[in-house]
Protein backbone atom coordinates (compact mmCIF):
# COMPACT_ATOMS: atom_id res chain seq x y z
CA UNK A 1 0.00 0.00 0.00
CA UNK A 2 0.88 3.09 -1.02
CA UNK A 3 0.60 5.26 1.84
CA UNK A 4 1.97 8.71 0.42
CA UNK A 5 -1.57 8.56 -1.30
CA UNK A 6 -2.97 9.33 2.40
CA UNK A 7 -1.45 11.95 2.80
CA UNK A 8 -2.87 15.49 2.19
CA UNK A 9 -0.86 18.24 1.27
CA UNK A 10 -2.23 21.39 2.12
CA UNK A 11 -0.71 24.87 0.70
CA UNK A 12 0.35 28.17 3.12
CA UNK A 13 -0.86 26.50 6.15
CA UNK A 14 -0.26 27.40 8.81
CA UNK A 15 1.12 30.76 6.93
CA UNK A 16 2.18 31.45 3.18
CA UNK A 17 4.86 29.55 2.08
CA UNK A 18 4.36 26.14 4.09
CA UNK A 19 3.19 22.83 2.65
CA UNK A 20 1.93 21.30 5.99
CA UNK A 21 1.77 17.65 5.70
CA UNK A 22 -1.57 16.57 7.07
CA UNK A 23 -2.12 13.22 8.33
CA UNK A 24 -5.55 13.39 9.15
CA UNK A 25 -6.52 11.57 5.92
CA UNK A 26 -4.18 8.66 6.93
CA UNK A 27 -5.93 8.48 10.24
CA UNK A 28 -9.10 8.41 9.01
CA UNK A 29 -8.43 5.37 6.49
CA UNK A 30 -8.51 2.86 8.99
CA UNK A 31 -6.30 -0.04 6.44
CA UNK A 32 -4.12 2.58 6.02
CA UNK A 33 -3.88 3.59 9.31
CA UNK A 34 -3.54 -0.25 10.14
CA UNK A 35 -0.64 -0.57 7.89
CA UNK A 36 1.37 2.72 8.91
CA UNK A 37 1.17 0.97 12.48
CA UNK A 38 2.44 -2.23 11.60
CA UNK A 39 5.12 -0.31 9.47
CA UNK A 40 6.03 2.03 12.60
CA UNK A 41 6.13 -1.20 15.17
CA UNK A 42 8.41 -3.56 12.86
CA UNK A 43 10.87 -0.46 12.45
CA UNK A 44 10.51 0.39 16.53
CA UNK A 45 10.64 -3.21 17.98
CA UNK A 46 14.18 -3.64 17.16
CA UNK A 47 15.34 -0.31 19.16
CA UNK A 48 13.91 -2.60 22.15
CA UNK A 49 12.46 0.25 24.18
CA UNK A 50 11.02 -0.35 27.33
CA UNK A 51 8.72 2.53 26.84
CA UNK A 52 7.62 4.97 23.67
CA UNK A 53 7.58 8.52 24.66
CA UNK A 54 5.17 10.61 21.84
CA UNK A 55 5.73 14.29 21.12
CA UNK A 56 2.65 16.88 21.77
CA UNK A 57 -0.09 16.40 19.77
CA UNK A 58 0.32 14.40 17.41
CA UNK A 59 3.28 12.20 18.26
CA UNK A 60 0.59 11.10 20.72
CA UNK A 61 -1.49 9.56 17.92
CA UNK A 62 1.19 7.61 16.67
CA UNK A 63 3.02 6.21 20.54
CA UNK A 64 -0.28 5.22 21.94
CA UNK A 65 -1.46 2.81 19.60
CA UNK A 66 2.31 1.66 19.17
CA UNK A 67 2.80 0.91 22.88
CA UNK A 68 -0.55 -1.48 23.34
CA UNK A 69 0.78 -3.02 20.10
CA UNK A 70 4.26 -3.80 21.72
CA UNK A 71 2.84 -4.14 25.05
CA UNK A 72 5.15 -1.49 26.61
CA UNK A 73 4.09 1.90 27.85
CA UNK A 74 3.70 5.31 27.15
CA UNK A 75 4.48 8.66 28.14
CA UNK A 76 4.03 12.20 26.87
CA UNK A 77 6.17 14.84 26.35
CA UNK A 78 4.21 17.96 26.21
CA UNK A 79 4.35 21.89 26.62
CA UNK A 80 5.01 24.04 29.58
CA UNK A 81 2.27 23.44 32.19
CA UNK A 82 0.26 20.84 30.37
CA UNK A 83 0.87 18.33 32.61
CA UNK A 84 -0.48 17.68 35.98
CA UNK A 85 1.84 16.97 39.03
CA UNK A 86 5.69 17.46 39.56
CA UNK A 87 7.22 17.76 36.05
CA UNK A 88 10.82 18.16 34.70
CA UNK A 89 11.38 20.75 32.36
CA UNK A 90 13.74 21.38 29.12
CA UNK A 91 14.41 24.56 27.67
CA UNK A 92 15.15 24.95 24.27
CA UNK A 93 15.97 27.15 21.63
CA UNK A 94 13.94 28.07 18.15
CA UNK A 95 14.93 29.91 15.19
CA UNK A 96 13.36 33.33 17.25
CA UNK A 97 13.15 32.45 20.69
CA UNK A 98 12.63 29.55 22.81
CA UNK A 99 10.31 27.08 24.48
CA UNK A 100 9.98 24.49 27.14
CA UNK A 101 8.74 20.96 26.90
CA UNK A 102 8.41 18.83 30.37
CA UNK A 103 7.36 15.32 31.02
CA UNK A 104 6.27 14.23 34.53
CA UNK A 105 8.89 13.41 36.97
CA UNK A 106 9.58 9.98 37.92
CA UNK A 107 7.56 8.86 35.00
CA UNK A 108 10.73 7.23 33.64
CA UNK A 109 12.94 4.90 35.36
CA UNK A 110 17.11 5.63 35.11
CA UNK A 111 18.15 3.67 32.47
CA UNK A 112 14.58 2.65 31.10
CA UNK A 113 15.08 2.49 26.89
CA UNK A 114 13.26 5.35 25.45
CA UNK A 115 12.19 5.34 21.87
CA UNK A 116 10.31 8.93 21.17
CA UNK A 117 7.71 9.32 18.11
CA UNK A 118 6.08 12.35 16.24
CA UNK A 119 4.09 12.59 13.24
CA UNK A 120 6.56 14.38 11.30
CA UNK A 121 10.53 15.39 11.68
CA UNK A 122 11.18 19.13 9.79
CA UNK A 123 13.98 20.37 11.54
CA UNK A 124 14.66 18.46 14.16
CA UNK A 125 14.54 21.21 17.01
CA UNK A 126 11.65 20.03 19.18
CA UNK A 127 12.87 15.70 18.52
CA UNK A 128 16.41 16.99 19.60
CA UNK A 129 15.09 18.31 22.59
CA UNK A 130 12.84 15.59 23.49
CA UNK A 131 16.38 13.55 23.57
CA UNK A 132 17.67 16.08 25.67
CA UNK A 133 14.61 16.05 28.20
CA UNK A 134 14.52 12.37 28.08
CA UNK A 135 18.77 12.20 28.87
CA UNK A 136 18.07 14.71 31.47
CA UNK A 137 15.27 12.27 32.84
CA UNK A 138 17.72 9.44 33.26
CA UNK A 139 16.41 7.61 30.35
CA UNK A 140 18.11 6.47 27.88
CA UNK A 141 17.41 7.20 24.31
CA UNK A 142 16.98 4.03 22.29
CA UNK A 143 15.85 5.51 19.13
CA UNK A 144 13.61 8.09 17.31
CA UNK A 145 10.71 7.51 14.63
CA UNK A 146 8.02 9.76 12.72
CA UNK A 147 5.81 9.07 10.23
CA UNK A 148 6.99 11.78 7.85
CA UNK A 149 10.29 13.28 7.71
CA UNK A 150 11.07 16.72 5.30
CA UNK A 151 15.11 15.43 4.13
CA UNK A 152 14.90 18.49 2.27
CA UNK A 153 14.84 20.44 6.09
CA UNK A 154 17.86 18.48 7.37
CA UNK A 155 16.23 17.35 10.50
CA UNK A 156 18.40 14.48 11.49
CA UNK A 157 21.38 16.39 11.97
CA UNK A 158 19.94 18.40 14.89
CA UNK A 159 19.49 14.71 16.77
CA UNK A 160 23.28 13.59 16.63
CA UNK A 161 23.64 9.65 16.97
CA UNK A 162 20.24 8.79 17.94
CA UNK A 163 18.64 6.14 15.68
CA UNK A 164 16.03 7.65 13.86
CA UNK A 165 13.62 6.07 11.26
CA UNK A 166 10.94 7.51 8.67
CA UNK A 167 8.39 5.68 7.75
CA UNK A 168 7.78 8.16 4.63
CA UNK A 169 10.38 10.82 3.27
CA UNK A 170 9.40 14.19 0.80
CA UNK A 171 12.12 15.46 -0.13
CA UNK A 172 10.83 19.06 -1.59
Amino acid sequence: MDLKQHIRTVPDFPIPGILFYDISTLLAHPKAWQAAIDQMAEIIEPMKPDILAGIESRGFLTAAPLAARLGIGFIMIRKKGKLPGGTVAHEYKLEYGTDVIEVQDNIIEPGQRVVITDDLLATGGTLAASCDLIKKVGGTVAGATCLIELTFLNGRDKIGDVPFESMLAYDS
